[in-house]
């Protein structure tokens, strides 16, 4: 390994880490970063090695004892001044979202505002970090809590949301007074690099964050070294269960959100009009790599599913596919070859499985982005529970229609799935709405809201296996996940009196 301190202007063709405040380089085993718009490779990202990552972990916790005594009102400080610098590069940070995953500017923009939304929440750690008291809970006995930070922690983050889902982590558990290692997507590093260095200029000591570049061998890295105290992760289920399963073992408290499979309820009384244009921005937008993308829509009543079904297929064939700098297109490429393959391959299968392909997006070529990793939009109609296609997260712009005779057997096929992420349901009904929210097993529900991503003041999370852990992520469950509490009971005995031995188990009686 060949490590040295540089500037950020020296590590845009090798992208390499930020480690105690600096740029670090780092050739080992560089990975292509893709333009997937182009299928050209942008830059080159290296893979931590051990020796990066426990030096990423060195500078946190050597920071940690500082940073953990920094008053609350101080850190809420830097998080305003990052806030604000976050907001001046706006366009610089979507560029690089645009240019490495792909997806177009409007929703990379969207996905930049959803994270900057928990850096404001961050802002008001001061309240959110104070403790209880009560005095004389017994004679001359005053007990109070208090919210500690617990280390040093890492994120470990996916492909699809670059900027936002960082965000998720890194700002609440520093607010919180811990330190952090982050381990971003190696298929697009460059928004999670510039993000570090806007930190760094709003005033955070170095050593609070870093962010380390890499693969399997970071990852357990940071899941086996005892400095690192808590891990949170966004991801596929599979690894959702690896990262629980090896990070609790080694001890750590791990909150781990992995896949999902989103169902919509369309009712016959929805307004459908409006329903289709929801289903195809929720479908559809980010070429449908999204963890809370609808990817079945569950059609009570044949005439619901016919009505729904054509008027997809009408919006689908004005679907604008293409680079995402261009604004005018609704839908930019998936993120690389590989997972435009596995996309393709799920619509080969539905047909084999007998699914009816009402749209078929696979010969879709792109003009002037010929080598580009586009699939236009698809629609299978007449799909059943027992198909892949159904069981299985796809994670791109496909979209599974279902046929169900009513309310009750369309929230049975929810509940008997293995995911249990997000789901809405479309009516008019405030009765069907009210018995649909209390009554599914998912931990994110939407009444006509097809994207139920709850906003930074509460916290996003699924259920079944979509999570492993007992925590969900950002809001008030962050300071839960971020902080220990502690309760001390104290008593400041009458001076000259003596007292004798108490061997019954002490009460306030």
């Amino acid at each position: 390994m060949n490590t040295q301190s540089s500037n950020h202007a020296d590590v845009k063709k090798i992208v390499g880490h930020f480690i105690n405040g600096a740029d670090v380089a780092d050739d080992n085993r560089p990975l292509p970063v893709m333009n997937p718009a182009t299928g050209e490779v942008s830059r080159h990202v290296a893979m931590a090695s051990k020796a990066t990552v426990e030096e990423a972990i060195a500078a946190a916790e050597s920071a940690f004892p500082a940073w953990r005594n920094t008053p609350p009102a101080k850190r809420a400080k830097i998080m305003f001044r990052f806030k604000y610098l976050l907001e001046e590069h706006a366009e610089e940070v979507v560029a690089a979202l645009t240019n490495e995953h792909g997806k177009v500017l409007d929703d990379a923009m969207g996905e930049f505002g959803r994270g900057v939304e928990v850096v404001d929440y961050a802002c008001g750690i001061g309240e959110l970090l104070k403790g209880e008291y009560t005095k004389n809970v017994g004679p001359d006995i005053d007990s109070w809590s208090e919210l500690q930070p617990i280390g040093v922690v890492a994120g470990i983050t996916p492909f699809n949301f670059p900027a936002m889902v960082p965000m998720w982590m890194f700002p609440m558990a520093i607010a919180c007074g811990n330190t952090f290692v982050l381990k971003p997507s190696e298929k697009d590093p460059s928004a999670p690099m510039l993000v570090a260095h806007l930190l760094k200029e709003a005033g955070l000591p170095d050593g609070v964050f870093n962010v380390v570049n890499g693969d399997k061998e970071a990852v357990d890295t940071l899941l086996e070294d005892p400095r690192v105290q808590a891990i949170s992760f966004v991801g596929s289920t599979p690894i959702a269960e690896y990262i629980y399963s090896t990070g609790t073992k080694n001890g750590k408290r791990v909150q781990a959100l992995g896949g999902a499979k989103n169902h919509a309820i369309i009712m016959p009384d929805a307004d459908i009009d409006n329903t289709v244009r929801a289903l195809m921005g929720a479908a559809f937008g980010s070429c449908g790599e999204r963890c809370m993308a609808i990817s079945v829509a569950v059609c009570v009543g044949e005439k619901t599913a016919d009505t729904v079904v054509d008027k997809l297929r009408a919006e689908l064939q004005e679907l604008k596919v293409g680079n995402g700098t261009d604004a005018c297109n609704n839908m930019g490429p998936l993120i690389t070859q590989d997972h435009y393959d596995k996309v393709k391959g799920y619509v080969d299968l539905g047909v084999k499985e007998g699914a009816d392909l009402v749209v078929d997006g696979r010969g879709l070529v792109v003009e002037g982005h010929e080598n580009g990793y586009f699939l236009g939009g698809c629609l299978f109609d007449n799909v059943t529970s027992d198909m892949r296609i159904y069981q299985e997260e796809i994670f791109g712009p496909v979209l599974c229609v279902v046929r169900a005779e009513s309310q009750e057997q369309a929230m049975q096929l929810i509940d008997d799935h293995e995911y249990g992420n997000g789901t809405c349901i479309f009516t008019r009904d405030g009765e069907a709405a009210r018995y649909f929210a209390d009554n599914i097993r998912v931990g994110m529900v939407g009444i006509n809201v097809p994207l139920p991503v709850p906003v930074a003041l509460h916290s996003f999370g699924g259920w079944k296996r979509s999570l492993f852990g007992d925590l969900y992520a950002y809001g008030p469950d962050s300071v839960r996940f971020y902080t220990r509490r502690k309760t001390i009971t104290q008593r400041w005995p009458s001076g000259g009196v003596r007292e004798k031995a108490q061997f019954s188990f002490p009460s306030n009686q």
